[in-house]
C-alpha cells in the first residue's frame, strides 16, 4: 500500500501561483498512491492568495476517476457577499481502495487569546486493504497556539485508545440498513499530515509517547532512518511564508503493531509544487 501525506496550500506552489490539478499530478508523479492525504483544501475561499476555485473538493473527485474522496472541514465560516456560500477549509482523503467506516474528529480548541487560530479536524477513513483493514488519519493542527497544538495530540492519542477500545469489545449492529452499524475498528493505524510541530518538539514527543491500553505510534521515517534526523519539510523554497527558514513539521506516524511492514518512507525534497513537501510510505 502506497500513502502520499501533503499539506498542498490550496494548489499554491512556492512562487505563490495556484494549480490544484498540477500538484495531483506531481503527487500521481511521486506515486502510484492508493491513498492521497491532503491539508490545506478550499471551498468558497477564492480570496486566498492565488484565487483558488471554488470547490476544490470536488475538483479533486474530477482529477481523480476511480477514488473516493473524503473531506473535513475545519473553519466553516459565512461568504464575504453574503450569498449562501460557506467558505471551508480542511482536509480530505483520496482512496482507491475500499471504505468502511468515514469519522470526523472536530479537535480541541481551547481558548488562547494570545495567537489567531481556526478549528481543527482529523479525518478518519477505515480502509481494506487485500490482508487487513487499517485506519487512515490525516490532520492538520494549529499553527500559532502551542496550548492549542498540545490539546489537539492529546485528543489524537485518547481517540486511538477509544478505537483500540472498539477493536476489544465491538458491539454488534442493529441491522444492515440502518446507522447503528457494528462499532469495530481496526487498532492499526496511520496518523499522517502537518503537526505544525519541528521534529523534537513537546507537541511531538507528546504524540509518539507510549501509551496505555493501545499501541503506541512510532515516526515511520526515523524508524526507518535511524540514527538520522528527517530533512525539512516546509520553508525549503518558499522563503517569503518561511522567513525563519526551513523546519521538520509534517510527518507520517504508524502504530507499533505496523513496524516490521514498514517497507519506505520518504520526504520528496524536490517538488515546489507547495510550500510542504510531500511524504511518501509504503507498507507491506
Amino acid at each position: 500500500m502506497k500513502l502520499v501525506s501533503w499539506n498542498v496550500q490550496w494548489g499554491r506552489d512556492a512562487g505563490g501561483r495556484v494549480d490544484l490539478g498540477r500538484t495531483l499530478a506531481e503527487a500521481k508523479r511521486l506515486a502510484d498512491f492508493d491513498v492521497l492525504c491532503m491539508q490545506e483544501i478550499t471551498r468558497g475561499f477564492g480570496a486566498l492568495p492565488g484565487g483558488p476555485g471554488p470547490d476544490q473538493f470536488a475538483q479533486i473527485a474530477q482529477a481523480l476517476p476511480g477514488y473516493t474522496v473524503l473531506e473535513a472541514v475545519g473553519a466553516d465560516l459565512p461568504s464575504l457577499d453574503g450569498s449562501p456560500r460557506r467558505r471551508q477549509f480542511g482536509n480530505a482523503i483520496a482512496t482507491r481502495l475500499p471504505v468502511a467506516q468515514v469519522i470526523r474528529h472536530a479537535l480541541p480548541w481551547p481558548a488562547d487569546a494570545a495567537a489567531p487560530s481556526m478549528q481543527r479536524v482529523a479525518l478518519e477513513a477505515v480502509v481494506e486493504t487485500r490482508s487487513d483493514r487499517l485506519r487512515v488519519i490525516v490532520t492538520h493542527l494549529e499553527f500559532y497556539s502551542l496550548k492549542q497544538r498540545l490539546a489537539q495530540v492529546a485528543e489524537l492519542r485518547r481517540l486511538h485508545q477509544e478505537a483500540a477500545d472498539h477493536a476489544a469489545h465491538p458491539a454488534p449492529g442493529e441491522n444492515t440498513t440502518g446507522p447503528f452499524a457494528a462499532t469495530s475498528r481496526p487498532v492499526s493505524a496511520i496518523v499522517c499530515g502537518d503537526f505544525n510541530s519541528e521534529f523534537g518538539s513537546q507537541a511531538y514527543r507528546s504524540f509518539v509517547a507510549p501509551l496505555a491500553g493501545a499501541p503506541g505510534f512510532i515516526d515511520a521515517w526515523t524508524t526507518l532512518h535511524p540514527n538520522a534526523a528527517p530533512p525539512p519539510t516546509a520553508g525549503v523554497y518558499d522563503t517569503a511564508q518561511w522567513t525563519s527558514g526551513p523546519v521538520t513539521c509534517d510527518f507520517v506516524f504508524v502504530t507499533e503493531d505496523l513496524r516490521g511492514r514498514l517497507r519506505s518512507c520518504e520526504i520528496d525534497g524536490a517538488t515546489q509544487a507547495s510550500d510542504h513537501q510531500p511524504i511518501v510510505l509504503e507498507l507491506d
